[in-house]
């Protein structure tokens, strides 16, 4: 059985890089803001890119709708805005983030990861010391405006936790939203 057919998906669009990229290719697409800091700082050139992509994939796969997990909480508030920005005629939905019964963040890049890192990768959500005490390099560990992603420090409006952290080869991200007081009371 196929991977087509395992998935349950009706039709795949994959085209070869060459045809998404022909020769002499020249234009990015690049959402300011929202693409700085945390992953982008970490990975520059990486939005740029996923940015361009995503903005010939939709109308080359006549996409109505698409769904972006929210694990990679800056790429889903990336895409919104350049939809937005960019007019494109696409309904988004944030899909949430999926766990493991110990708490770690569904990726397929946890299958890179060692049984021992694996048995501590759950400690991504238990702060910078816990994760530096515990073998893990910490990229990124904030609180930001869960629309803005501008740092805060005392947060009035949704915030969300966001963490990026490699473990041996593996990088790891993943991100919690801090309850505003209403949803706490």
């Amino acid at each position: 059985m196929n991977r087509r057919a395992k998935s349950g998906a009706g039709l795949v669009y994959a085209l070869a890089i060459s045809a998404m990229y022909p020769s002499g290719y020249a234009t990015t697409v690049s959402v300011a803001g929202l693409s700085e800091g945390l992953c982008g700082a970490q990975r520059p050139g990486h939005f740029d890119g996923m940015a361009t992509v995503v903005t010939k994939l939709f109308p080359q796969a006549g996409a109505e709708s698409a769904w972006f997990g929210e694990k990679d909480y800056q790429q889903w508030l990336v895409v919104r805005r350049l939809v937005a920005d960019l007019d494109i005629p696409v309904r988004l939905r944030a899909v949430p983030t999926v766990r493991e019964a110990d708490g770690l963040a569904l990726s397929s890049r946890n299958r890179f990861l060692s049984p021992g890192e694996r048995a501590i990768a759950p400690l991504l959500a238990e702060g910078h010391a816990v994760l530096t005490a515990a073998r893990f390099k910490v990229e990124y560990l904030e609180i930001r405006d869960a629309e803005t992603l501008a740092p805060c420090t005392t947060c009035h409006a949704p915030a969300r936790v966001l963490a990026a952290v490699r473990l041996g080869s593996v990088r790891l991200i993943d991100n919690w939203p801090i309850p505003t007081a209403a949803q706490r009371a």
